[in-house]
């Protein structure tokens, strides 16, 4: 495995309740690139960024996923996301009774800490939050509510691209960031994309839509039919399945 390899994944077979989700899927990510993954509703799209960041109720059946040259399939979803595997909920979950600010300085923490660096002096760290507020330009008195409680749609996708840029992972799986989000909010949440991105991390971007893709140029696109992909390209590929739709493909 390269060492400019940031992800790869070798012949993963997935289920939930006995049913077959992904079948022997494969995928390999570099540094600094950017990926996309497009298919019809069912596909198992969602299932593969929810795998990777170790969320339960999936079952792997067979198959590896090697982050950074290690094999993580064993490890719980919190070893993970300190080890730099960012996922972006589909739908944002609320998290009554624990304060923006709190959730945020708290998992910056425990990034820092997993690489050895102290916790964050209070003072540092309300100046990157407000700059990161001011980046997503998320109202400073929805800062100051409970983690997404009350929120719009387009306001919890806001605060999780505020979310990646503080906690700044090494790998982002975007999981329908574009979906319910207007042109404003689907610009400011692209332009946060943008500038997380670097030659040292990589971007998973999981949607429907071609839209998203206008805003954030991907390396790759990749094409997922009933758990397997089934045809890559680059960019263009993206505008094919706007104009063709899914069948021409299958």
């Amino acid at each position: 495995m390269s060492s400019n390899t940031m992800l790869e994944i070798n012949d993963l077979v997935v289920s939930v309740e006995d049913n077959k989700i992904l079948n022997g899927l494969n995928l390999k990510i570099n540094k600094g690139e950017i990926h996309a993954i497009m298919g019809p509703n069912g596909s198992g799209k969602s299932t593969l960024s929810n795998v990777i960041a170790g969320k339960p109720g999936y079952v792997v059946e067979s198959g590896e996923i090697i982050y950074q040259g290690e094999h993580i399939l064993e490890d719980e979803p919190d070893v993970r996301a300190r080890k730099g595997i960012f996922l972006a909920f589909q739908y944002p979950v609320e998290l009554p009774g624990v304060r923006n600010w709190q959730f945020l300085k708290t998992a910056t923490d425990a990034m820092r800490k997993e690489v050895g660096l102290e916790e964050m002096k209070v003072r540092e760290f309300d100046k990157i939050f407000e700059e990161n507020r001011q980046l997503v330009e998320m109202d400073s008195d929805l800062i100051k509510r409970s983690v997404n409680e009350g929120f719009s749609g387009g306001e919890k996708k806001r605060n999780e691209i505020m979310q990646l840029s503080l906690l700044n992972p090494k790998l982002a799986l975007l999981d329908e960031t574009d979906s319910g989000l207007d042109i404003d909010a689907l610009r400011i949440v692209s332009e946060g994309v943008n500038k997380f991105k670097n030659s040292d991390n990589s971007i998973l971007i999981v949607t429907h839509y071609q839209r998203i893709l206008n805003y954030i140029n991907p390396d790759y696109v990749h094409v997922l039919v009933d758990g397997e992909i089934v045809k890559s390209g680059d960019h263009t590929l993206a505008l094919q399945l706007e104009e063709k739709g899914y069948e021409w493909i299958k």
